[in-house]
């Protein structure tokens, strides 16, 4: 049985893997129970799980904290959903043509590695400090790795599928539409639900600078009242909301591209 778990890309019994996901979560909450309730961190720095789970109860019932999820939830959708517009696109052309492989993936990948945080100061001026800055932070943390992302998914796509369009007399554009792009859809799918993770991670940033909504004002603003308690609420329901969309991604996934599995 041990040696069945350590065999290179094979699957392992249901029973397992579901207590090894649950078993990380558990350490980490009984690390947590020893610091806290032991008092070896001051309460200030570190509550206990019930001061946070009660905080979280009052936050979402007294000081509707649900609406700003609702708000953050909102940004980091319309952020991510006009990054792909674009993204995809631009990451299939340059992953079926060098022409475009060459005129885009240099500057793309020059742009990439500049963190979005560094724009801000270059947004507020150009865009105000409204919806339109926080969804164009959004898009820069998103859009440039999403292209370069699609673009090897497209790229990847076995030559032979083209060669076989050719000899059937398929044109460019048939083999763009209809071979490169459904071969391609699901490490395009794979690649946006990477990108959906990236956006939940930018939303305390996205709402830094003058946000009176959101989960990242909330942090903020608890962060100047020493509130631990609610950072952590914060921090765990902004982890939480990211783990629903990955799952949303993998059952859509699953669902779209189920023919995936057999090959």
């Amino acid at each position: 049985m041990r040696k069945s778990l350590f065999n290179i890309k094979k699957d392992i019994p249901p029973g397992w893997r579901t207590v090894l996901a649950i078993t990380p979560f558990v350490l980490f909450l009984v690390v947590w129970c020893i610091l806290s309730y032991g008092k070896l961190i001051d309460p200030i720095f570190l509550p206990t799980p019930t001061k946070v789970v009660n905080s979280g109860i009052d936050m979402f019932v007294n000081d509707a904290f649900w609406k700003d999820v609702l708000t953050s939830l909102s940004r980091v959708l319309l952020g991510f959903l006009v990054s792909t517009l674009f993204a995809i696109p631009l990451g299939i052309f340059a992953g079926s043509f060098k022409f475009f492989d060459s005129l885009i993936t240099p500057f793309v990948g020059f742009i990439r590695y500049m963190p979005a945080a560094a724009f801000i100061p270059l947004l507020i001026l150009w865009v105000g400090i409204g919806l339109t800055q926080k969804i164009a932070i959004l898009f820069i943390s998103i859009f440039f790795y999403l292209v370069l992302m699609v673009s090897d998914a497209a790229a990847s796509v076995r030559s032979d599928f083209i060669e076989t369009a050719h000899t059937l007399g398929a044109s460019k554009t048939q083999i763009l539409f209809k071979v490169i792009v459904p071969a391609a859809l699901p490490g395009i799918w794979e690649s946006m639900r990477v990108m959906m993770g990236i956006g939940w991670t930018t939303i305390v940033i996205v709402e830094l600078v003058a946000t009176r909504a959101g989960i990242g004002s909330v942090i903020i603003e608890a962060q100047r009242f020493m509130r631990t308690d609610k950072i952590i609420v914060g921090i765990l329901t902004i982890g939480f909301l990211g783990i629903i969309s990955d799952l949303i991604f993998r059952y859509l996934g699953n669902l779209f591209f189920d023919w995936k599995k057999s090959e």
